[in-house]
């Protein structure tokens, strides 16, 4: 180590830049006699003894913990939360879900209230090295000080961990350590001691740069020279700062930071209610001082929910008329009226009505779901304040508040549960989960400050509601950082970005304005050349322009994607929002839920495999009905398997043990819902309809059902034990009670339940035992034992094996069973089985006659004194609230330690029983839907909470996950951003243990790497994820009204399938709107192309002005409008999904476009250059043309029926709509020919047979080409 004499501080000697020059070597050798890692204290901790400490710290025990301290647990806990808040110090920057803010807020109340004053100066040395790293990370961060202003000052937050990262040097031995270990170099530039003194600093932020210093060089021998840490030209104005404030060099210790440190807001599900009263200054006798108030308000905020934007029906209504196609077609109405055609101009004006009314009530619709937001919140609450309960406006609370939940009420914010009775809260707008759950107010230990919904047991959440008992808790969050906040501010903070087809259509619409532009300005450019009339040339020119503009685009578009909503939900897909319905056909990933959408939602135990290596079965396991089903016992020798028996003497020992497991270590029950006459039951059945084969559902009178109540994997042990003929009352009846239990959590994995029995003979005894389940590696490592096969003379009756002074019958266990359990655990989990393992122990009891063994009562002497602690005095300056709230903090006692569990409920020394597989099965047609997926190029992405390898099983068995795939755990998604999330290869197929808040985050990961993305859901915790992706699916059975509200489309049976179904569907219309804008631009372009032509080889235009207006009234909507309704083609779930970057039209429909088009205006060219022109048969020639190529283009009509596929290969009549529209295209072409004096306003004349044989024969040269068009589209593959 290095010379400990005092350091030689280089030039410009340092007692020229402290005013106290004569005072500083001996303050500074001072200094390191009472730091810990000054000089030869460093090596003490090499070696591993404890250094000393500063001047006026508490002692410290044997251990290293303060006596203040309550000692390992105490520590644990710091650390705990230390290491919570260092993981976010590193993924703050790529999680938007995290502040820095928050983090800081974390580490300063940890800092003041729970290390500061020597309380801990010791902890866990990788912590405090990740800690500093974090910190210097964070204190560099830089905000611009104004408009003009190129500089940058530190922000709040920089500041906050610079002063952060002085008190952990003051306080903490190992956060020296690591400090020590930096580089130089590494310190000066993070530090940014330069920025804290230069111009526009604080006088605080100079302050904590001085003592900083001062504490840098006098701790370390090789930070000496505070020079070095500091850049070359800001060493003037910090030499500046530590002349002016000197105080500070001898203060050792950072200067206090203003306002009030208070408890950041967190749900505190790790933490003890007495830590929690203490950390929120509160009281559950008291509650807060009325006076604290208004400063926990100004600290906190009001809780309120985030407003989303309001918009005015008026902005939606003119958002609607400013859109680029309707400008378009208001644009040809004002050129309809500048020719004076002013029955087409009113068509044009009621299709922009329409579309703006359809467009508004879309808009306003999807509104719904940022307004039903607002209708969450709770008008009033329950509170306990100065002693006294009373009804205060819910926006009034503050975290600290005590609130009383009743029956019936809404939860007012996020509580803290501190005491319960019988509680249960519905939660089904959070998770989607009808069933009400259970409270309890202990604490959940993890790893991770997020843990799911539905596990926090201790907590309650805003806008929930309490079903049955009541409750007080303490409001721990309020407003925007409430569960409901956070997700509301996500939904209003999302903007919904254009589908493709409008992003399309309005890129279509602006080359239809430049094409119609160009080509007619040609055009009319000729004609003046020509030295044709200039007037009659440019209204020529505008109504061509009317012409090349498929002004029933829009209309069409709207009721093609209208008819398509009409389809989808007789397939059970309700569509929202009509641009989702072509927005689906180009979806290139689906993400899914697994549970009750690829699956069916229940959970069955499907293998029971007992530790005598025998596997039985269950029928129909799914069922909630006990009366169906058996327990089969699978044959060694491949025959069927044998059906047991249900009866004590029928059933194994083994078998009938572990199925008492399953039935009493757990808090579900199954019951059965009476019949309700008014209710009724929907039955399929199969009918046509039209187009569409599907089903119509019939209602019969409602008849009883079973329920089951709780956890749907508890729900499917019970059934086990019913189906076996073993249920909860089988028990009851023998007199087993529950008389103790320790719940399931993450951090234990395993759940158990002590029961009472009494004992034969001896009414006034009792025996004990413990039943447990969970994880199996979990219960296995608490096992010594395990039963072996037991013969039937071994015992009188199986349950005999639970009482005491029973012979032992169990094996100890060995690392072959180990390994053979591992491997039985390991075949089920693969086949996709979630399983547990099961396990019990026998608690002897007085009266049992061997309480000599020295087991004793689980309750017996049980020791529940706990240690005296010194109140520790305050290591801030004091504020307001501090002195206000004291008296709450001085009677909360704390309460850090473990609470003592009975020795004879240990979950330990078990024996175990065996393993259960509970399965959710995969719907039926799942697989074949995967199949079709994977055909149209579509990813499926599996999506749940369960375990990975659970997950994956059910993952290849539906085809999602293949050889060479790829599954991930949310853990890992945690640490991803989302661009390394989007450069995943292979990219995950399964994403396993996935909370709802991750799914934004894939979401936003995909559609950045250029995906369209279909995202399902059902809990208002989707709802983000749901309304960022290109098409948000919601369930309509388990899915809550905000999730619905956010979705574009709402499954109304959970179904995958239907998903699929809807893909198709979506592509059916896209596939018919490109099918009529071909249709559309091929016959407008004829015409154009046919003027053009005409007027390049300077003849007579072949129509006249009111003709081109007619024929696109007859021609264009009535066939466009049927092609809207054509089936779907063959093999269009065999194409691979079109991309969201391309256009509407590529440049194969393009070819197709023109060479339609130059097909009809070629042959009406040559008909047209073939008629007599002369002025007095000019009339018929125009009649002539008029009706050749109107004809073509109602023929055209039905050749478009298909893009590839032969027409001839199609139904003639299965399109009914295209016959009724082309057929009433056809007879207002005759009318307009026929009809004297209207035929006269359309200029046309009747025309004779020879002219209708020229049609015939154009019409068979026009199938012609059309069929050799498709076949060159069917051999070359091209995509249009």
């Amino acid at each position: 180590m290095a010379d400990p004499s005092p350091p030689n501080h280089g030039s410009g000697d340092i007692k020229d830049a402290y005013s106290a020059a004569e005072a500083l070597p001996t303050r500074r050798d001072s200094m390191k006699k009472r730091l810990s890692f000054a000089h030869e204290d460093m090596q003490n901790v090499q070696d591993g003894t404890m250094p000393s400490t500063l001047a006026g710290v508490v002692p410290l025990t044997a251990e290293g913990y303060s006596i203040y301290s309550n000692i390992q647990d105490g520590k644990a806990s710091i650390e705990h939360q230390i290491d919570i808040n260092v993981v976010d110090l590193f993924d703050v920057q790529s999680n938007k879900e995290i502040s820095l803010e928050e983090v800081m807020d974390g580490l300063r109340y940890v800092m003041e209230y729970r290390i500061k004053g020597g309380r801990f100066p010791s902890l866990d040395y990788d912590i405090m090295k990740r800690l500093a790293d974090g910190l210097l990370m964070n204190m560099g961060h830089a905000e611009k000080k104004g408009r003009f202003d190129q500089s940058h000052a530190l922000s709040e937050d920089a500041d906050v961990a610079f002063q952060l990262f002085g008190e952990f040097l003051l306080e903490v031995q190992e956060f020296r350590q690591a400090v020590g270990e930096k580089p130089v170099s590494d310190l000066r530039h993070s530090l940014k001691l330069d920025v804290r003194c230069g111009a526009g600093s604080t006088v605080q932020e100079q302050q904590s740069s001085v003592a900083l210093i001062a504490l840098l060089t006098t701790i370390y021998p090789q930070f000496s020279d505070w020079k070095e840490l500091v850049k070359s030209d800001g060493q003037g104005d910090v030499q500046r700062c530590m002349q002016e404030h000197a105080d500070f060099v001898k203060a050792e210790k950072m200067p206090e930071m203003g306002g009030v440190i208070l408890a950041p807001q967190a749900l505190c599900f790790d933490r003890r209610i007495k830590r929690c009263l203490k950390m929120y200054r509160t009281s559950l006798e008291t509650g807060l001082p009325s006076e604290a108030i208004p400063a926990l308000q100004e600290h906190y905020g009001k809780n309120v929910l985030p407003q989303p934007p309001k918009t005015s029906a008026l902005k939606m209504i003119w958002a609607q008329l400013t859109d680029f196609m309707i400008l378009l077609l208001l644009a040809v109405a004002v050129l309809m009226a500048a020719t004076k055609d002013f029955i087409p101009m009113a068509v044009l004006l009621i299709v922009v009505v329409l579309n703006t009314i359809i467009g508004f009530t879309q808009e306003y619709k999807a509104g719904k779901a940022l307004d039903a937001l607002t209708k969450l919140s709770v008008p009033k609450a329950q509170v306990l304040r100065d002693g006294a309960t009373s009804m205060i406006d819910s926006d009034e609370l503050v975290p600290g508040d005590i609130v009383i939940l009743e029956e019936g009420e809404s939860v007012p914010a996020d509580l803290r549960l501190a005491e319960v009775s019988q509680l249960e809260i519905i939660e089904s707008i959070l998770t989607g989960e009808s069933v009400a759950v259970n409270k309890d107010p202990k604490e959940i230990r993890t790893l991770t400050r997020k843990l799911p919904l539905g596990d926090c047991k201790g907590n309650a959440f805003m806008a929930t509601v309490v079903a049955k008992g009541r409750g007080k808790g303490i409001v721990v969050r309020t407003g925007r950082l409430t569960e409901m906040g956070k997700i509301s501010a996500a939904i209003t903070g999302h903007t919904k970005v254009m589908t493709p087809v409008q992003r399309k259509l309005v890129m279509l619409g602006k080359l239809l304005v430049v094409f119609a532009i160009v080509l007619c300005a040609a055009m009319a450019g000729i004609k003046i050349g020509y030295h044709h009339p200039v007037g009659e040339s440019l209204k020529v020119a505008l109504s061509l322009a009317v012409s090349v503009i498929p002004e029933g685009l829009v209309a069409v578009v709207t009721v093609t994607m209208a008819l398509g909503v009409r389809r989808m939900a007789l397939r059970k897909a309700i569509v929202r929002t009509l641009p989702a319905v072509e927005t689906l056909g180009s979806v290139t990933f689906i993400c899914s839920d697994k549970t009750g959408t690829l699956t069916e939602g229940k959970m069955g135990a499907a293998e029971l495999w007992t530790s005598n290596g025998l596997k039985y079965g269950f029928t129909e396991s799914t069922s909630l009905d006990p009366n169906k089903g058996d327990v089969t016992l699978a044959s060694a020798t491949g025959e069927a398997p044998e059906v047991l028996g249900k009866t004590l003497d029928q059933m194994p020992a083994q078998m009938l043990i572990s199925l008492m497991v399953s039935s009493l270590c757990n808090n579900s029950s199954v019951v059965m819902r009476e019949a309700d006459p008014t209710a009724a039951t929907t039955i399929p059945v199969d009918v046509e309809d039209a187009d569409l084969e599907t089903e119509k559902e019939v209602v019969v009178p409602g008849a009883p059902e079973w329920k089951g109540i709780g956890d749907p994997t508890e729900v499917a042990l019970v059934v086990a034990a019913q189906k076996a003929g073993f249920p909860k009352s089988f028990f009851q009846d023998l007199g087993y009670n529950r008389i103790y239990e320790q719940a399931f959590d993450s951090e234990r994995k395993v759940m158990s339940v002590v029961y009472s029995a009494p004992l034969e003979g001896q009414p006034s005894d009792h025996f004990e035992f413990v039943l447990a389940k969970g994880a199996p590696e979990e219960i296995l490592n608490r096992c010594i034992g395990y039963l072996p096969t037991v013969e039937p003379a071994a015992v009188a009756s199986p349950l005999d094996i639970l009482k005491p002074g029973q012979p032992e019958l169990t094996q100890p266990v060995t690392e072959g069973f180990y390994d053979h359990v591992s491997e039985a655990s390991g075949r089920m989990a693969d086949e996709g089985l979630r399983v547990l393992g099961l396990a019990y122990k026998r608690v002897l009891v007085n009266g049992g006659g061997v309480s000599d063994q020295g087991i004793g009562d689980g309750l017996d002497d049980v020791n529940k004194m706990k240690s005296e602690k010194e109140a520790v005095p305050p290591s801030h300056l004091q504020t307001n609230v501090d002195i206000l709230t004291a008296s709450n903090v001085a009677q909360a006692d704390d309460d850090e330690e473990e609470e003592e569990i009975p020795p004879g409920y240990a979950e330990s020394d078990f024996v175990f029983l065996g393993l259960i597989g509970l399965i959710d099965p995969a719907r039926a047609g799942v697989q074949e839907s995967v199949r079709i997926c994977k055909e149209a190029g579509i990813t499926v992405v599996m999506i749940t909470g369960d375990h990975i390898k659970t997950a994956s099983a059910i993952a290849k068995e539906l085809g999602i996950l293949e050889e060479g795939g790829r599954a991930i755990k949310g853990e890992e998604l945690d640490l991803l951003s989302e661009q390394a999330i989007a450069e995943l290869e292979p990219f995950p197929n399964v994403f396993a243990r996935v909370s709802p808040d991750n799914k934004l985050k894939l979401v936003t990961a995909l559609q950045s790497r250029g995906e369209s993305v279909a995202m399902t859901g059902d809990g208002v915790n989707d709802a983000p994820a749901i309304k960022a992706a290109n098409v948000g699916v919601a369930m309509g059975i388990a899915g809550t009204d905000i999730t619905k509200q956010a979705a574009d489309i709402v499954l109304a049976n959970d179904n995958f399938n239907t998903i699929v179904e809807a893909v198709e569907e979506g592509r059916r219309v896209f596939d018919n709107i490109l099918k009529f804008i071909v249709y559309l631009l091929s016959c407008n372009c004829a015409e154009i192309f046919l003027f053009l032509l005409c007027s390049i080889v300077n003849v007579d235009l072949p129509f006249t002005v009111t003709m081109i207006l007619w024929a696109n009234i007859i021609a264009d909507v009535p066939p466009a409008m049927a092609l809207g309704v054509e089936p779907a083609e063959p093999g269009l779930m065999n194409r691979p999904p079109r991309s969201p970057k391309r256009g509407i039209l590529t440049i194969t429909s393009l070819a197709v476009i023109l060479f339609q088009s130059f097909s009809m205006m070629l042959l009406t060219f040559g008909v047209y250059m073939w008629a007599d022109r002369s002025p007095e048969h000019l009339d018929y020639a125009h009649a002539e043309a008029f009706t050749f190529l109107t004809t073509l283009q109602l023929l055209q009509g039905f050749l478009s029926r298909t893009m590839r596929t032969s027409v001839f290969r199609v139904k003639f009549f299965g399109n009914r709509w295209m016959i009724y529209g082309v057929m009433i295209s056809f007879i207002l072409m005759i009318i307009g020919i026929y009809t004297p004096g209207f035929n006269g306003v359309l200029n046309l004349v009747p025309v004779n047979g020879i002219t209708w044989a020229k049609v015939v024969v154009g019409c068979i040269i026009m199938v012609i080409l059309s069929e050799l068009e498709k076949l060159v589209l069917r051999r070359t593959g091209w995509t249009i």
